[in-house]
């Protein structure tokens, strides 16, 4: 056989692996989280507990839910059945804050136009063109709260934030509720970063 007809299609399968893994997306969080959560206790059933202003705005609370079941199925809980009381209630909430970036924000372009930038004893030529582009970027974060139904003792508190150039999909949201919940019931040090791997979209 032709050696050159066995490389190619080795050299396609190669290729191929290098696009499977060019596909997976990650986001980067910090997490910090707080409470006691008994240690002989094993995560129940859960039902979400809707905030007044949440009730109000029912449409946009529902995906923020939606967002988080998973994430809290993969922790080991299970959603109520209908007409029975749960053993827990969840709260969530999200929220996004644009803010606007500059290149010209790194140390090393914090002036315009020509002259030197000193740093210890190295003076270097530096150059600068008088334009400034404004980036817009998003700190994005999730919150969720775990109280015990009968009592309404808070037993589980955590916190995911990160940041990049879009706001919060359902998938942002899903992620970051992961995240979120990667360590329960253990605490772990606060802030923490927690790297979670995004649905293919």
């Amino acid at each position: 056989m032709n050696r050159r007809h066995v490389l190619i299609p080795v050299a396609l399968a190669a290729l191929a692996a290098l696009g499977g893994c060019a596909t997976v997306r990650t986001v980067s969080t910090q997490v910090a989280s707080y409470g006691e959560w008994p240690a002989e206790r094993k995560p129940g059933t859960y039902a979400f507990d809707r905030l007044p202003s949440q009730a109000m705005r029912a449409a946009e609370t529902e995906v923020l839910e939606n967002s988080a079941r998973a994430a809290l199925e993969k922790a080991g809980f299970k959603p109520v059945e209908a007409g029975k009381e749960p053993e827990v209630l969840v709260q969530v909430g999200a929220r996004d804050e644009r803010y606007v970036a500059s290149p010209w924000d790194d140390p090393l372009w914090w002036r315009g136009g020509f002259g030197t930038w000193r740093y210890g004893p190295y003076v270097s030529p530096r150059w600068g063109v008088h334009m400034r582009y404004d980036f817009p970027r998003y700190e994005r974060q999730v919150a969720l709260l775990i109280r015990d139904r009968a009592s309404g003792k808070p037993l589980f508190e955590a916190r995911a934030m990160s940041d990049g150039v879009t706001r919060s999909d359902a998938a942002m949201l899903g992620a970051m509720f992961e995240a979120a919940l990667m360590d329960f019931p253990r605490l772990g040090v606060n802030p923490r970063r927690v790297v979670v791997e995004l649905p293919p979209g």
